[in-house]
């Protein structure tokens, strides 16, 4: 399973760099939806997936006991949505009134038609 989940991360992170370096600006908003999505994956497979409870110390122990949900992993996740959510609204916006400006989203364009 672990193979599985690496090779799909390989798979999302090459297809998000292909689209990083093509010449449109929508295409480098999905390359870098693409590159979010391939590391909350990552750290979801380095974090690990443990059936198990809550991390929770019950009362009156002082430690924890038997296999647990690691919060770290998901913690990391949930603030990288959080920022990945904040760029991409920044990208949206920022094709946005790019193509408004321009009529176009080809990144040549973009330096003022200068040779």
């Amino acid at each position: 399973m672990t193979l599985l989940v690496a090779t799909l991360i390989g798979v999302l992170y090459a297809a998000g760099a292909y689209l990083m370096m093509r010449r449109s600006i929508v295409k480098l908003i999905f390359g870098l939806m693409l590159l979010s999505h391939a590391t909350n994956l990552m750290i979801f497979t380095i974090a690990g997936l443990v059936r198990g409870k809550a991390p929770l110390v019950p009362k009156g122990e002082t430690a924890l006991s038997g296999s647990f949900a690691d919060p770290l992993g998901q913690a990391l996740i949930l603030t990288a949505i959080v920022i990945s959510f904040a760029v991409l609204g920044f990208g949206l916006i920022l094709v946005k009134k790019t193509y408004q400006a321009l009529d176009d989203d080809d990144l040549d364009k973009l330096d003022g038609g200068r040779p």
